[in-house]
């Protein structure tokens, strides 16, 4: 079985298991594609359920993206210190607000260029917006999809970039978008790290890796 052929396997069983219905894990006002791109800087090593309730409150007190642009950022510090490297990621929400208000007119942009030029913002959160709010097939590797990935034998790179790369070469385009929902949740539920749930796992007969004593 080529490794496009062990893909096309692994995407007719994700959907026979999670269905295609797309859907995102970090809450947002739709109308307002900044908070997503927000909450997907806050979400880097934090869980998303942390990242929503922060959320929660924050775009209560901080309702328009001016209002985060002119934040303080000690302040703005301590509104987001539960999701964890709070200098950080408070020093790049708000220098982002700034350039997104600057340089484009208020709005997220949708190209990967642009998107991976503002503070803060690498390939991941850039596609996360790119899939969510705007439609573009984009694959998003984060430690679940990383792992999966790996374990079911479509990848042996390490580095998210180059797991992602590799992904667009295997996976149908109309996948895209639906593998990072479903190898997330797979990851979370079956998946798991150092105690993966392989008798139960719809991908056991396709999975390189799999453990018999699991």
């Amino acid at each position: 079985m080529t490794k496009k052929e062990r893909a096309a396997l692994v995407c007719e069983k994700l959907n026979e298991s999670y269905g295609t219905d797309l859907y995102c894990y970090l809450e947002y006002d739709h109308k307002k594609p900044w908070q997503l791109l927000f909450a997907t800087i806050m979400s880097a090593q934090c869980t998303d359920e942390r990242v929503n309730l922060v959320t929660r409150e924050l775009y209560k007190k901080y309702p328009e993206l001016t209002d985060i642009a002119n934040a303080d950022i000690k302040e703005f510090e301590k509104d987001i210190f539960s999701t964890g490297f709070y200098h950080n990621k408070a020093k790049n929400i708000i220098a982002c607000a700034k350039v997104l208000l600057e340089d484009f007119g208020g709005e997220v942009p949708s190209d990967i260029d642009e998107l991976t030029s503002l503070p803060g913002v690498g390939r991941k959160t850039a596609n996360v917006v790119r899939g969510n709010v705007y439609g573009i097939e984009s694959i998003v590797v984060d430690t679940h999809v990383k792992r999966v990935t790996k374990l079911l034998g479509l990848t042996k790179e390490d580095d998210p970039v180059k797991v992602e790369f590799e992904l667009m070469k295997i996976l149908p385009k109309e996948q895209w978008i639906l593998y990072n929902f479903q190898a997330i949740a797979l990851g979370r539920e079956i998946c798991i790290a150092r105690r993966p749930k392989c008798s139960i796992c719809p991908l056991a007969e396709v999975c390189k890796n799999r453990r018999k004593d699991s």
